[in-house]
């Protein structure tokens, strides 16, 4: 493993129990890590750590080895970097934005930027001050990706974009990571970060809970369905079956068992003597696993 990107016992404390406490995350070369958390959990205080754009109260984070708060304008030339909170200079048009930014990163070809603009259908005409939050992000995510960057950084990016350009972007960035570039993106949306990414860290009220392959959660060896019985006496026979029985819901006659893998065909061989309603499998989702590991963290303490 080569890691790009390395948080080593970052704290930033903003004092009454704010901020981020002990933080240590890495992204190697190639891979996508999701950074889920709610508002306020400190995804933002990491990142802009990462960025080098304030100082930790102790610990260091690092960039291809590069220590972020020292080198931080170095460190920018090689990150394409959309903030959670977008806040343009007075350049006027978003063209105009664009264009100095390839400046700023020495862009000849603006091929890639018009593809870009394209794609998340972009008017850069429109003055920055008169831009929706959508076209505001629309263009921050253009600024970003343009100069082919090989680490990407998003804080919350698909904020204000709509159903169909939150599609769009997810393209693009499936599109971004299959070229092997590092990326970092921070959400509140499972559902993004379990569509996108390689490996999911969560962060709650400042420290980092817990860290899940997608192929953990996709290829858990438990899976969980449910089963409803046309008839009480059914229901209550399938309890002697010996499989294990997570949730009972006798108002409807159903049940919610966990079995293996390998017992898949055991349970269906059982069932074929009752009559069955319904089955159906219950998905393991990112959601569900965090929501375990806190509720086993909380139980804990």
């Amino acid at each position: 493993m080569n890691p790009v990107i390395e948080v080593k016992n970052v704290t930033k404390d903003y004092g009454n129990g704010r901020g981020i406490f002990q933080e240590n995350l890495t992204v190697n070369q190639g891979e996508m890590l999701g950074f889920v958390g709610t508002n306020g959990s400190g995804k933002t205080t990491t990142i802009r750590c990462l960025m080098g754009f304030i100082k930790p109260t102790s610990g260091n984070s690092y960039v291809n080895g590069l220590e972020s708060y020292t080198h931080a304008s170095e460190i920018a030339k090689s990150i394409g970097y959309v903030p959670g909170e977008i806040a343009f200079p007075d350049v006027g048009t978003g063209n105009q934005f664009l264009k100095s930014q390839a400046e700023f990163l020495g862009l000849q070809d603006m091929s890639y930027a018009n593809e870009l603009v394209k794609r998340l259908q972009l008017d850069p005409r429109a003055g920055l001050k008169r831009m929706s939050k959508g076209m505001k992000q629309k263009t921050a995510i253009v600024a970003a990706l343009m100069a082919n960057p090989p680490i990407i950084v998003l804080d919350e990016p698909t904020t204000g974009l709509d159903p169909l350009m939150r599609q769009a972007f997810v393209s693009i960035i499936k599109e971004e990571h299959a070229k092997g570039k590092t990326i970092l993106m921070s959400s509140h949306m499972f559902e993004e970060v379990e569509d996108t990414c390689d490996r999911v860290a969560l962060i709650s009220n400042g420290y980092l809970i817990d860290s899940v392959t997608m192929e953990a959660i996709n290829n858990r060896p438990t899976q969980d369905f449910k089963i409803e019985f046309e008839k009480p006496e059914d229901y209550e026979r399938f309890h002697h079956e010996g499989f294990a029985i997570t949730r009972e819901q006798p108002q409807y006659q159903q049940v919610t068992v966990a079995l293996p893998r390998q017992e898949i065909a055991k349970l269906f061989k059982a069932l074929a003597s009752y009559d069955v309603r319904f089955i159906s499998e219950i998905k393991y989702t990112l959601d569900k696993h965090f929501q375990e590991v806190l509720k086993e963290k909380n139980h804990v303490q």
